[in-house]
């Protein structure tokens, strides 16, 4: 298959979708924190950035509202006492 046949194929094909403009959107957010990142006083510090982050954009993903989200699991995460229960708070 020459590289013409894979771009028709690529054309005809109508569940690919020809931009990545829905990555870039997702990224976003990273590539704009990346500069205040650099300025992490310790690593323990980028590490607690970095956890926060996660859970945020997570619950992002998941159609939670983050503010509300967060709220909920650091209400409840003082009272969890096993694996099982902190994993039932992630998004």
């Amino acid at each position: 298959m020459n590289q013409w046949t894979k771009l028709i194929s690529y054309c005809d094909d109508d569940r690919l979708n020809i931009s990545n403009a829905l990555a870039e959107n997702a990224i976003r957010p990273f590539v704009i924190g990346r500069k205040a990142w650099l300025f992490a006083d310790t690593p323990n510090g980028a590490k607690a950035s970095a956890i926060h982050y996660s859970l945020i954009e997570t619950a992002k993903e998941n159609g939670l509202e983050p503010y509300q989200y967060l709220r909920e699991v650091l209400a409840k995460l003082p009272y969890a006492e096993t694996i099982e229960e902190i994993e039932t708070l992630l998004p």
